[in-house]
């Protein structure tokens, strides 16, 4: 069992499952990979799919790449935490993977749709810590969207139009970040982190530990 996090050095703790939702272009994707490159307890979910593996993708890192009986299967069985299907393509969260981290005290990191959040929630509410990232403004998160310059006029359009309806579930989350400046949204997700590593009944060593302080 890992002892990770700035608190909790040396007690054994369990991991927990950070969740980052949001609107396509308001910043979870920014943030998510700020928290992986500081914390070395912190690591990814990497998620199954059943969609054709991209030239610049490697399997076991940017995804599982799975057949269809093999999903199904895995579904059917319970072996996925949460799963979706997005343009024909399923995907999903493979349960024995994150089971081994938060066992172990690794902290896991999502980067996942409200849906999927809600799935988590019913599997493992207990290990989930979710965050909503709002933009500042309708006009900002657009402004984003165009300047990333991925995406035709069309495409912005759409997700402007999702946007709307993924916002509307924002009291679901346990905490919500304004993303009006990334490098201070990115100190607001890690004081969440570390303020959820030091929860008492997340620290499964404190029992042993306080009484080994009153043994003196």
């Amino acid at each position: 069992m890992s002892s990770s996090g700035s608190g909790g050095r040396g007690i054994e703790r369990r991991g927990l499952m950070l969740v980052l939702s949001s609107p396509s272009g308001a910043g979870k994707t920014t943030i998510s990979r700020a928290l992986l490159d500081g914390d070395d307890n912190l690591t990814l979910s990497v998620s199954v799919t059943t969609r054709e593996r991209r030239p610049s993708e490697e399997d076991g890192v940017d995804y599982h790449f799975i057949d269809r009986a093999r999903f199904d299967a895995m579904a059917k069985a319970g072996d996925l935490l949460e799963h979706a299907e997005v343009f024909g393509n399923g995907y999903g969260t493979p349960r024995a993977e994150v089971e081994r981290a938060l066992a172990a005290g690794r902290d896991v990191l999502f980067d996942i749709d409200w849906q999927g959040t809600q799935q988590l929630k019913a599997a493992k509410r207990e290990d989930v810590v979710s965050v909503f990232v709002l933009p500042p403004s309708t006009g900002e998160l657009e402004r984003r969207l165009h300047s990333r310059a991925q995406d035709s006029p069309e495409t912005v359009r759409a997700r402007m139009a999702k946007a709307s309806d993924e916002m509307s579930h924002w009291a679901e989350y346990d905490y919500i970040v304004i993303n009006r400046e990334i490098g201070a949204s990115v100190g607001q997700a890690r004081s969440i982190l570390e303020a959820e590593r030091l929860r008492r009944e997340r620290q499964i060593g404190l029992h042993g530990f306080v009484g080994n302080l009153r043994r003196g």
